[in-house]
C-alpha cells in the first residue's frame, strides 16, 4: 500500500505564494533584528563581559529607557508579523512527504528551527514582560541562548532561500494578485499599527494616553515611580532598617548613619528608571553622589564598585558598577524621590540611581558600598 497523506487542513487562497512570503518576510526580518540588536544591549548592560566593562555608555541618561522600549516594541510587533507569515506559509509547512532527499531534509529542519525558537523567544518575552515566571529556568540566561539560536537559523533560512527571495523581492510585472497582496499587507500592518500604539506608551511618555494593552502604566505609581520588587518580596521591613548605618569600605572604610548623610552636600538630578519589562519613568532623586563617598574613604577617581542590598535573596542583591558610572555625578545614593523621603517599596532608606542602567542595577535597600 501507498504511503497516505495525513489529512490537515486545507488554505487554497492565492496569496500563499513566495511573493506573500517575501512581502512579509522582509518586515519580520526588521523586526526581528531589531529586537535581537536591542536585546544584545541590554544583556551587556546587564552582564558585561570584563573586556567591556570600561566601554559601557554612561550618556545619554536616556539610553537604555530607548533601547529596552525599542526592544520590547519591536518584539511585540514580530508576534503578529510571525503569525502573518506562518498563515502565508502553512501549505509548504506541512508538505508531504516530509522531504523528497537529504538536502531537502536539512532544509525542512532548518525552518523547523526557526520557527521553534522564534516561536519560544517572543512567547516567553510576552510572558516576561508581564511578570509571570511558569517556568523552572532562568529567564535572563534562556533568552539570551535562544536569541542566537534564532540568528544563527534566520541566517541559514536567509542562505538556503536566496533564490527564491532574490526572485519575489521586487514587484513583478505581471502579479494578478497585487491588489488582494496590498490589501492583506495593509491589515498586518494595521494590526502591528495597533499593537505598538497601545503597548509603546509605558516607554514613550507622549503616547502614554494610548497604552490601553501594556502590561505596565507607569503612571500608576506610588511616589510617582512604578515598583517592580517590593520590599515584602525582598523580605525587607522597617524593622530590619532600624539601626541602619551605611558601611563604605575603601583603603579608610567607616559607617555612616541616615541623619550624617542627610547632613552631607546632597545633589539633586533628573533620571529614568528603565526596566526590561519595557517601562520607564522619569523622576527626581536627591542624595549623595557615590564619588563622594568614596572619596571620603579614601578611593581614587576611577574606582569600581560593589553595592549590597539588605534583602534576604535576589538575583540582584549584590551588583557591581563599573568606574565610570561611579564617577559619574549623577550617579547616587538617593534618599529622597520626586523631594520625598524614600518609602519602603522604594529603597528605604537609601537606594542606587546612575544614569543608562537597567533597572534591575538600581539596588534598593542598600547596606555596603564596597570600593573594588
Amino acid at each position: 500500500m501507498g504511503r497516505m497523506k495525513p489529512t490537515l487542513p486545507q488554505f487554497r487562497g492565492r496569496l500563499h505564494d513566495p511573493r506573500t512570503a517575501v512581502a512579509i518576510g522582509r518586515w519580520l526580518g526588521s523586526a526581528v533584528v531589531i529586537c535581537f540588536l536591542t536585546g544584545l544591549i541590554s544583556h551587556v548592560l546587564q552582564h558585561p563581559p570584563s573586556w567591556m566593562t570600561g566601554l559601557l555608555p554612561v550618556r545619554p541618561v536616556w539610553g537604555y529607557r530607548f533601547t529596552q522600549g525599542l526592544h520590547v516594541a519591536s518584539g511585540l510587533a514580530a508576534i503578529v508579523l510571525v503569525m502573518a507569515k506562518l498563515w502565508t506559509v502553512y501549505p509548504r509547512l506541512f508538505a508531504w512527504p516530509p522531504f523528497r532527499s537529504l538536502p531537502h531534509l536539512v532544509e525542512r529542519l532548518s525552518v523547523a528551527l526557526l520557527v521553534a525558537a522564534t516561536v519560544f523567544q517572543l512567547f516567553t518575552g510576552l510572558i516576561n514582560i508581564l511578570q509571570w515566571y511558569p517556568w523552572p529556568f532562568s529567564f535572563t540566561q534562556t533568552h539570551y541562548a535562544v536569541a542566537w539560536i534564532v540568528a544563527g537559523s534566520l541566517l541559514l533560512h536567509l542562505a538556503v532561500k536566496a533564490p527564491l527571495i532574490r526572485e519575489n523581492w521586487r514587484k513583478r510585472k505581471a502579479d494578478v494578485d497585487a491588489a488582494d497582496r496590498r490589501a492583506l499587507l495593509a491589515g498586518v500592518g494595521a494590526a502591528v499599527g495597533a499593537v505598538t500604539l497601545t503597548t509603546v506608551g509605558q516607554s514613550l511618555s507622549a503616547l502614554r494616553g494610548f497604552d490601553l494593552l501594556a502590561p505596565r502604566n507607569p503612571d500608576v505609581a506610588t511616589q510617582g515611580m512604578p515598583i517592580n520588587r517590593t520590599a515584602a518580596a525582598a523580605q525587607v521591613t522597617y524593622a530590619s532598617s532600624d539601626g541602619w548605618a551605611l558601611e563604605v569600605a575603601g583603603p579608610r572604610p567607616y559607617r555612616i548613619t541616615l541623619a550624617e548623610l542627610e547632613a552631607l552636600p546632597q545633589r539633586r538630578v533628573r533620571l529614568p528608571i528603565a526596566c526590561v519589562e519595557g517601562w520607564s519613568a522619569d523622576a527626581w532623586w536627591s542624595g549623595v553622589p557615590i564619588r563622594d563617598l568614596l572619596a571620603r574613604a579614601g578611593a581614587p577617581p576611577g574606582t569600581a564598585v560593589r553595592v549590597e542590598s539588605l534583602e534576604v535573596w535576589g538575583y540582584y542583591r549584590v551588583m557591581e558598577m563599573p568606574a565610570q558610572y561611579a564617577d559619574d555625578p549623577s550617579t547616587l545614593l538617593a534618599l529622597r524621590l520626586n523631594d520625598e523621603v524614600l518609602s519602603l517599596d522604594h529603597g528605604y532608606p537609601a537606594r542606587i540611581i546612575a544614569p543608562n542602567r537597567p533597572g534591575v542595577l538600581q539596588t534598593k535597600w542598600v547596606s555596603r558600598v564596597e570600593a573594588l
